[in-house]
């Protein structure tokens, strides 16, 4: 499965290049075709983000990559309530 999140996260950033250039470079396109490649560059930035998360997760939860030095919920309401002590 990570193999597949893999595969789509290349390709949503490389839409997200590609069509951000076309959107940004091109003279001669209408509003339309503007309209259309920019969306597609925000699909492509927004699937490559979602896609990279689920990937670090993976690798997280696998035992791959070191986990984050993130709290967790129990701990961090421990330390709320002695902040204001």
């Amino acid at each position: 499965m990570t193999k597949l999140i893999a595969i789509i996260n290349v390709i949503a950033w490389a839409g997200f290049w590609a069509f951000g250039y076309i959107a940004l470079t091109s003279n001669d396109l209408t509003a339309n075709q503007l309209t259309v490649a920019a969306l597609l560059a925000f699909a492509g930035l927004v699937m490559g983000v979602l896609a990279y998360m689920k990937l670090v997760r993976a690798s997280e939860a696998s035992g791959y990559a070191k986990r984050s030095s993130q709290l967790d919920a129990e701990a961090r309401n421990r330390a709320q309530e002695q902040w204001g002590k």
